[in-house]
């Protein structure tokens, strides 16, 4: 498409459009949710407020021109075009391209788990024994190439479906998951209780677990690898009898403003939940910060 020039009067007109409008011109059905209108974007909740979305899962959001370009696939032209009403009305819609499903595959292990155990026992300070409870069931390793420590994560039938992997260098700040990971499915440890507690990232669980060890293995325990609830409405449907929820996410913002919108639908699914916030910014802080340690300004541990 040729350049075409808006003047900020139309790019304002444009981006305030309202989407329920939109998307029921469309033929889509929204539904009520408190305050907000939800969308499904597949089978992920798009949360619609006026001219503002936010995808659920993805943890995105925007504006009506953003909304355009995201689900219809248009450029940023061919969305004005439409949102000044230039097209007739008519969204022509191409169907979003069908990327093929990535087969998911766990990295090589290595031959020894000695850069895991260094970065885990002496650099995050988790516990000896939380720690080996965890290797024992496969669910921490150490992988051959970069020797990050990787946390996997097993679907009800014991098959690994989810791994997030951490560098263990001085240095590094990587983080994420392997290729194929279902994150309904990512790091989690089933017990036998009634009380399930949700993180952001397994480090923080397992922080969590090494300042409350009595009975720990008697709970179950989850980490989203995200600020998503995917890994636990899985856990919810795969464990029925956890009637008891608590949320421990980051006390930073998108933290706590995730783990409100979590606790709003547990309400709603009859699941009592409560929040539980770190002093610090996340629950290894906590840990590192806590007794028993020797830490620098930052937290940063310098003896055991």
């Amino acid at each position: 498409m040729a350049y075409i020039h808006f003047t900020d009067q139309q790019k304002e007109k444009a981006r305030r459009t309202d989407l329920a409008g939109l998307l029921r011109s469309q033929g889509e059905t929204l539904r009520k949710s408190g305050s907000e209108l939800e969308w499904l974007d597949g089978s992920q909740k798009v949360t619609i407020r006026g001219n503002l979305w936010f995808h659920q899962y993805e943890q995105i959001g925007g504006d009506s021109i953003d909304f355009v370009r995201k689900f219809y696939h248009k450029s940023y032209p061919e969305a004005m075009e439409y949102l000044l009403g230039r097209s007739g009305g008519v969204l022509s819609v191409l169907p979003p391209v069908q990327k093929p499903t990535a087969k998911f595959e766990l990295p090589p292990t290595n031959d020894n788990m000695r850069r895991v155990f260094a970065y885990l026992l002496n650099r995050r300070g988790i516990d000896k024994d939380v720690l080996y409870a965890f290797v024992h069931k496969k669910m921490i390793y150490e992988s051959a190439q970069y020797h990050n420590v990787v946390f996997v994560g097993f679907d009800k039938d014991g098959n690994p479906r989810h791994a997030n992997k951490r560098g263990t260098g001085s240095a590094s700040t990587y983080k994420g998951n392997a290729v194929g990971s279902a994150p309904e499915y990512s790091f989690h440890w089933n017990g036998r209780s009634d009380r399930l507690y949700l993180f952001e990232a397994p480090i923080d669980m397992r922080s969590f677990i090494s300042m409350n060890k009595d009975s720990w293995r008697d709970h179950s325990y989850a980490a989203a690898c995200s600020v998503s609830d995917k890994v636990l409405f899985q856990c919810l449907a795969d464990n029925p009898g956890i009637k008891k929820v608590t949320i421990c996410f980051d006390s930073d913002e998108p933290g706590q403003l995730a783990a409100q919108r979590i606790m709003a639908k547990l309400v709603m699914q009859n699941i009592e939940p409560e929040i539980l916030v770190p002093v610090n910014k996340d629950w290894n802080e906590d840990l590192l910060c806590g007794d028993g340690w020797e830490v620098d300004e930052s937290c940063q541990i310098l003896r055991r």
